[in-house]
């Protein structure tokens, strides 16, 4: 067996490879690690100034000039022209990663249309409408899909309601298309993150002090003990992207510290949530609080971790009968 038979994953080398949501998070560090393994690459993200930005350190990183496809793909003429652009450039497309998306702090009773609708439209919709615009021209060279989902659509959590229904979607999606195109030989996965580190909550609400305390928390959340880095997440989108993975499809694939494995006990009251006389909550709790309890962690600060050997014990207070 050559070398370039071990390291499977070197099989990128030359791949034409979309990645939407580039110019920042998952996206961007796996852009870096494209053009580390010398992936040919088109860069979608709305932020032009940060996408220029990544596109020069993939230079730096030995790639060839990535092309630029910046815009909203909640746009369907956007979408239309990230495509085009795309194969008119390079001549045809090898590997598709889906890694743009947002989230957005809301429950049942404080999340509204106009949010349901934006999640919805950027995690989903857009996902579908571009994909389905790659798929002939990954028919032609039997690419690869790579969706990112979340640990979120695998598991349920309050406070983010839209977010965790899209990322739900986008593993059924993942799911069902790599049945469809099983047969074209067209590979489709996903990517399911725990906690990253990355800036996505901060721009959902988070402030610094609560985003400290949210990381703190991965200690208790995550098998591991600590939340994860883009880093970890790329290498898996690289994996299920290669030819490391020929006899892999339709998988949504963990890459989240142990997260999904693990089962506590929580409660779904939040710190500082008023009540009625008669105990019952008086209401629905402000978006701030609702950051605050989603900092503190899913006990609302109330449970300890005590350190044990091979594992992590969760232990929370008695309630009172």
């Amino acid at each position: 067996m050559s070398s370039a038979d071990s390291y499977k994953v070197s099989s990128l080398k030359d791949k034409v490879t979309l990645i939407t949501g580039a110019s920042s998070g998952i996206g961007a560090g796996t852009a870096l690690l494209f053009a580390k393994l010398g992936a040919q690459l088109a860069l979608n993200g709305r932020d032009l100034d940060n996408l220029t930005k990544i596109a020069k350190e993939c230079e730096e990183c030995g790639s060839s000039k990535p092309l630029l496809v910046p815009g909203d793909l909640t746009n369907e003429d956007t979408v239309r022209k990230t495509v085009e652009q795309t194969i008119s450039h390079f001549g045809r497309l090898d590997v598709l990663i889906n890694s743009a998306g947002i989230l957005a702090m809301g429950t049942i009773e404080t999340a509204d249309l106009a949010q349901y609708d934006k999640v919805m439209n950027v995690n989903v919709r857009s996902v579908f409408h571009l994909t389905q615009l790659c798929v002939p021209h990954l028919i032609k060279t039997k690419g690869s899909i790579v969706n990112v989902s979340s640990v979120n659509g695998q598991r349920s959590f309050p406070g983010v309601l839209p977010y965790c229904m899209s990322k739900s979607a986008i593993d059924q999606f993942t799911r069902c298309v790599a049945l469809e195109l099983a047969c074209k030989q067209v590979r489709v996965n996903s990517v399911c993150p725990g906690v990253i580190v990355t800036e996505v909550h901060k721009r959902a609400g988070l402030d610094e002090e609560q985003y400290k305390q949210f990381l703190e928390k991965c200690k208790v959340t995550h098998a591991l003990g600590r939340p994860g880095e883009v880093d970890e997440v790329a290498h898996s989108i690289a994996f299920l992207a290669s030819d490391a993975a020929t006899f892999i499809t339709g998988v949504n694939l963990p890459v989240d510290g142990g997260r999904h494995a693990m089962c506590p006990r929580i409660s779904l009251s939040y710190p500082n949530q008023t009540q009625t006389t008669s105990g019952e909550p008086a209401g629905p709790i402000s978006d701030q609080k609702l950051r605050a309890a989603l900092a503190a962690g899913p006990s609302g600060g109330s449970a300890r971790l005590e350190e044990a050997p091979m594992c992590h014990r969760l232990h929370f207070p008695q309630r009172e009968a």
